[in-house]
């Protein structure tokens, strides 16, 4: 379980910090502030290997680097293994250009489970990625942890062991084929977790294994739509197959995690995080809003007897509304990335239930003016300027309001009241200031 984050000279602020909740953590920023950043380092930290460096093919999870060449870099941060919290800090050596610290295996004793913004996962299993200290070396006993680049998840994971090119995973096809065949219960818990994570009244079913075309002898999974019956997995929409992965990955890793615990005779982990990039990444609406909710439920379901920390970076505001029910200050907790002055400021803020999803969209998680379009805000903007001034002529009311026709602003905008009623105010005021009998 992370409990802190603590960077210095590293990332795009100066110095930045992270006391995390135990069960849910939503971070919200603007592009290129260190959302995806952060949740690299909480990887590493409970791992201590950058995702790239287990993965070459991958695009994203590079090593952190100092972002002052000569000023010192630290990465300071606090896990909870088993019943005990243990700090941990690790400076930069730019002549070995390498992450330096402690020897031995990471001090985190749970599953971790990295879902890519592109698709892709990362798992590290204490029960098989593990490495003990001899002397004051690591002797490197076991892979390192499993990384996916997206097409690694459907096709199977192949790594160099010893020197020999290894299958450790079969991938989604192969697997959730053979769980189909086998008709045991992990298909069954397939089944039940795709369902569970999808949205509200529209619950994914399986299908039956077809084929691609008459070359190809995989047998397919396949999903049943009310509009064509049986479509292959791989024929299927960006936001079911991103929920597909997402399901399987939580399957295989636990399944493995479970057969890896009773071959070496211990017991299962307690512990278990998740870190999620771009949570709703190919969701509708309708699917963000039940998204965060669903997975947690799921994880808990999984691993009954382990706790559960979800690491989430988000830009929907429909996810945050969604926490509302169910946000518990004291296990959970929102952390928002600000550009102030041209200095990144990460901050933890209170979260407050808002209601209708559109007053996120003007809270500090997105910082917009209002809930409009960017031409309906220049156009209010503009009108309102008019508004403040003590006399505005007929030239600047006219083009004001022809501005927000223009903008498409519905006839339903609450904006319109207050406009109307000036533009009355001010016509009452022109019939009045006129002598008695003049034309308008």
């Amino acid at each position: 379980m992370l409990e802190s984050i603590h960077l210095k000279n590293v990332g795009p602020a100066p110095e930045m910090s992270m006391e995390l909740a135990q069960r849910l953590n939503l971070i919200t920023g603007d592009n290129g502030l260190g959302k995806s950043f952060l949740l690299d380092v909480a990887w590493w930290a409970l791992t201590r290997k950058w995702p790239h460096d287990l993965n070459p093919k991958l695009t994203l999870g590079f090593p952190a680097r100092p972002t002052e060449i000569k000023t010192p870099a630290t990465i300071g941060f606090r896990v909870k293994a088993k019943a005990k919290s243990v700090d941990y800090q690790s400076t930069y050596a730019q002549r070995d250009q390498a992450w330096l610290g402690r020897a031995g295996r990471p001090w985190n004793s749970g599953l971790v489970l990295y879902a890519h913004a592109d698709g892709g996962f990362a798992v590290w299993d204490p029960a098989r990625n593990y490495w003990k200290k001899q002397g004051n070396a690591d002797i490197q006993e076991r892979l390192a942890g499993y990384v996916f680049s997206p097409k690694d998840v459907w096709d199977g994971l192949v790594v160099d062991v010893l020197g020999k090119p290894t299958t450790v995973c079969n991938g989604l096809l192969a697997d959730w084929a053979s769980w189909i065949r086998e008709r045991g219960d992990t298909a069954l818990r397939m089944q039940k977790v795709l369902e569970r994570l999808s949205p509200e009244g529209e619950p994914i079913a399986v299908g039956p294994l077809v084929r691609l075309s008459v070359d190809d002898a995989r047998d397919i999974p396949s999903i049943r739509t009310p509009y064509a019956g049986a479509v292959a997995i791989l024929h299927a929409s960006s936001g079911i197959r991103r929920i597909a992965g997402l399901a399987y990955m939580l399957l295989w890793s636990w399944n493995e995690h479970l057969r890896a615990s009773e071959l070496r005779g211990e017991a299962p982990t307690r512990q278990v995080v998740l870190l999620f990039d771009e949570l709703e990444s190919h969701l509708h609406p309708r699917w963000q809003r039940t998204i965060l909710r669903s997975l947690l439920h799921v994880a808990e379901s999984l691993h009954e007897e382990a706790s559960v920390q979800l690491i989430a970076a988000t830009h929907s505001p429909m996810v945050l509304a969604s926490a509302e029910p169910f946000f518990d200050a004291e296990k959970d907790a929102w952390f928002d990335l600000d550009l102030d002055w041209k200095n990144v400021v990460l901050q933890r803020r209170p979260f407050v239930s808002r209601g209708d999803i559109s007053n996120w969209l003007t809270s500090q998680a997105f910082d917009l003016k209002c809930a409009r379009s960017l031409e309906a805000e220049t156009a209010i903007e503009r009108a309102l300027a008019v508004l403040r001034e003590k006399a505005p002529s007929r030239k600047a009311l006219d083009e004001a309001d022809k501005a927000l026709h223009q903008a498409g602003l519905p006839d339903i905008d609450p904006f319109w009241i207050r406009w109307g009623s000036f533009i009355e105010e001010r016509t009452k005021g022109a019939n009045k200031s006129r002598p008695r009998g003049q034309k308008k």
